[in-house]
């Protein structure tokens, strides 16, 4: 029989911060009066810290201090890959997650009752994210020294954990246990059985042993070792080779999906499901509905149909409440509800954030409306959604606003309770704002790029739409202007990687319109240019500009141009805030005579490892060798690369390497 653990109960531990790097400027003062807030039960709090001030490094501090799982919620996928890095450098012996939103694509199910047109969910699962959610939630199941890096998406319906756990493969050394009992629960847990092409979510058996590569791993496996029914051996192996990496005593494989639940849980999930049908239908006959009450029955007997032989149909999400046993009027179970109680949120560019959180729930439940309404889907479907505003509170025990620049919400939750980093380890002073004429800008942002590419620098410019911005850069590049455009049209990963070129230098200027406001850590940019400054309005307002000008604020020779015909009240509103700014940091200085140093930071550690993997390319092109062992280290060497890619988030080189194993492993199988 297989054991169940009791409980999921994380292990406790301490978080160990490493870091080069001692409190300065006002991050010791800053980490002290956190630290005590949260000791003093303090609710909610603000840390408003400026561009370069080091908040990531002051949070990571407080983290260490009150040694508590955290969640730390970003804007966006970019700014919250950024932030994992750093945590993960910071806490390189904890357990540092990324959790973000699983797809490539992703083009929600939806009816268009103007033009009749239904919406079949189409999307593209990316694996390599998917992997990271699971080992999000495996992290927070198993260590309270966890650190979950996620964007908004922490609040949309996860499976509940109590299921995630129970259904989970637990075994140990020396346990008595059928292999037909793993089998059929490796099947249950949406694991394939395969005999080759050996991959995450999959297991094969070999005599008597069973391979198995979990949900949340991508390199390596779990080797079960049977005598008779008794589990002779555990190890690790590395997926490829099959090379015993490590002994255990013990192994935890978790299911295939979060949405996954207990058989008992379905069953009562299919009643529950056909008594709805069953009170909705007639609804539909007595407005006159007749063809929407059959599709309705149609598409929902298919579903159980699946759910009865499989436990698991395409769709499934939509019947969580069911599966879960809640009542229309629950919440649904998020990420959030995998941590311990205490956990610690932190809300990273909280201006951002939390107007994105409180209107996610309203835009999901427009669209599902219509799918209810003409026979799609059965109302419970409309509880699989993100938490309301009202919700998402109610799951946080204590939480702190990380901002520039404040809203006026955090501030109210904070009642006062607001700590400023305004003075910079470096000396930094907020950048000079220089005011242009909007006429003519164009041409007088040639001249100013290149002035800065010149001393070496990089550009960035802000424009008001994605046309403008696009248009912009073919131009650029037309006259000889190394420029790229960013905007929300452009893959994550394409994002991430035209960031990382900017500050490696392959491009000089990149083209945006909101998107490099944020968070984003560019030490190599000294001139923001802002077009049309004068416009009034959300991308134009006093928040949002002083965000973009900060992008130049970790730069000793960063400079703002706003190219305007007039002043506005937004941009008077952000020259006096760098004003007020500039001449706290001034004085701070001159008291504690300090000279302003520009920031550093590395662009990427991975780079010398890109270069090696390029001299085994070459090397494998030229001279395969013939020794199946050599191809297979080799083969060992490009996939480690591949995931240390992966960790800092280069999802394309991570490809290409990705891409080189595969040709070497089909070389080695035809060897």
């Amino acid at each position: 029989m297989i054991k169940k653990k009791d409980s999921f109960s994380p292990e406790g531990g301490d978080f160990k911060l490493v870091s080069n790097f001692t409190p300065k400027g006002d991050q010791p003062q800053a980490i002290k009066q956190l630290d005590k807030n949260l000791s003093d039960k303090k609710k909610f709090q603000t840390l408003l810290g400026v561009t370069g001030s080091g908040k990531t490094y002051t949070i990571a501090n407080v983290i260490k201090k009150q040694n508590r799982p955290a969640l730390v919620v970003a804007p966006n996928k970019t700014l919250a890959a950024q932030l994992y890095n750093e945590f993960k450098e910071f806490f390189p012996e904890n357990e540092v997650h990324y959790f973000v939103s699983y797809y490539d694509y992703y083009q929600p199910e939806a009816y268009i009752p103007s033009t009749d047109t239904y919406i079949e969910k189409d999307s593209a699962i990316n694996e390599e994210i998917d992997k990271l959610r699971h080992a999000s939630t495996r992290a927070v199941l198993e260590s309270r020294n966890t650190i979950i890096v996620s964007s908004v998406s922490c609040i949309y319906g996860l499976g509940a954990p109590e299921d995630y756990f129970d259904l989970m493969l637990y075994v140990e050394k020396g346990d008595e246990v059928e292999r037909e009992r793993i089998i059929q629960q490796l099947v249950y847990m949406q694991y394939k059985r395969v005999d080759t092409e050996f991959k995450r979510g999959t297991f094969r058996i070999r005599g008597e042993v069973i391979d198995i590569f979990p949900s949340d791993r991508d390199s390596s496996a779990f080797r079960l070792q049977f005598f008779g029914d008794e589990i002779e051996d555990i190890n690790e192996i590395d997926s490829i080779t099959g090379k015993k990496l490590r002994g255990l005593k013990k192994v935890a494989v978790y299911p295939l999906s979060h949405f996954l639940t207990g058989r008992e849980a379905i069953d009562d999930a299919i009643i529950s499901i056909k008594k709805e049908l069953k009170e909705w239908l007639p609804r539909f006959r007595n407005q006159g509905k007749a063809f929407e009450s059959e599709r309705l029955k149609q598409r929902t007997l298919y579903d159980l149909e699946l759910l009865k032989e499989i436990g698991f149909c395409s769709g499934i999400e939509n019947y969580s409440r069911h599966l879960a046993g809640r009542s229309h009027e629950e919440a649904p179970t998020t990420l959030m509800d995998y941590f311990a109680k205490d956990f610690l949120l932190i809300v990273d560019e909280s201006h951002v954030t939390l107007p994105q959180i409180g209107g996610m729930y309203k835009g999901d439940q427009a669209r599902k409306k219509n799918l209810v309404d003409y026979g799609f889907r059965l109302p419970s479907a409309m509880d699989n959604r993100p938490l309301s505003f009202d919700e998402f509170w109610k799951k946080i025990g204590q939480a702190i606003f990380v901002s520039a620049t404040p809203a006026d919400r955090e501030l109210e939750l904070s009642e006062n309770l607001v700590i400023e980093q305004i003075n910079r380890p470096t000396g930094l002073l907020d950048p000079e704002i220089e005011i242009r004429p909007a006429k003519n800008q164009v041409d007088d942002l040639i001249s100013q790029i290149h002035k800065t590419v010149e001393k070496g620098d990089r550009v960035i410019v802000t424009t008001l739409t994605k046309k403008m911005a696009e248009d912009l850069a073919t131009y650029f590049k037309e006259i000889g202007i190394n420029a790229r455009y960013l905007h929300s049209d452009v893959t994550t990963f394409e994002r991430v990687e035209l960031i990382r070129g900017l500050r490696k230098g392959d491009y000089d200027v990149i083209i945006g319109i909101n998107l490099l406001r944020e968070g984003l850590d560019m030490v190599e940019v000294s001139l923001v240019a802002i077009l049309d400054a004068d416009k009034e309005g959300f991308l134009r307002s006093a928040r949002s500009l002083i965000q973009t000008i900060g992008r130049v604020s970790r730069n000793i020779n960063g400079r703002a141009i706003l190219y305007a015909d007039k002043v506005t009240k937004s941009m008077q509103e952000a020259i006096d805030e760098t004003d007020r700014r500039r001449t706290i940091q001034e004085e701070y200085n001159k008291v504690n005579n300090i000279t302003p140093t520009s920031a550093t930071r590395s662009v990427d550690k991975s780079l010398n490892a890109e270069i090696v993997s390029e001299m085994v390319e070459e090397s494998i092109i030229e001279n395969m060798p013939k020794d199946p062992k050599e191809l297979a280290n080799i083969i060992v060497d490009l996939r480690a690369m591949m995931l240390k890619a992966a960790d800092n988030k280069e999802f394309e080189k991570a490809a290409q390497l990705r891409d080189r194993v595969t040709k070497l492993e089909k070389y080695l199988l035809e060897s």
